[in-house]
């Protein structure tokens, strides 16, 4: 039979890394929501891109983490592109860490479709 000792022992033994596994598994999800949103951003702003300009793309997928997410993704950086046939938009940045003593959790996430055009009705 254990007395009152072992067992403030074992909790003192475990609680630190029952807390430690919490943690890990809440950063996991910051991690996957941080790339959601990311992705997300990258979309909206390859929808934009495909219709009006690389410019606008890149605009709108910012204003869009600003509103979605303004602390959620740290040191984000966001790269249009368009060319004649597709447009691109590239998010990447860190996902905000709560383990102290751990690096960035990079977070990088590409959207890449045709570019619209519009052709009059042929007439006949």
């Amino acid at each position: 039979m254990r007395g009152q000792d072992g067992a403030t022992t074992e909790f003192v033994v475990a609680f630190p890394a029952f807390f430690f596994l919490i943690m890990v598994v809440v950063q996991f999800a910051l991690w996957l929501h941080a790339s959601h949103v990311a992705q997300a951003a990258a979309q909206e702003g390859a929808r934009t891109a495909r219709v009006a300009s690389a410019e606008a793309g890149e605009e709108r997928a910012q204003r869009f983490l600003d509103n979605l997410a303004p602390s959620l993704i740290t040191n984000r950086q966001v790269s249009a592109s368009r060319g004649s046939d597709a447009a691109r938009v590239e998010v990447w940045g860190d996902a905000t860490s709560l383990i102290p003593g751990f690096g960035a959790f990079r977070v990088h996430e590409i959207s890449t479709g045709p570019v619209e055009r519009f052709r009059p009705e042929d007439e006949g």
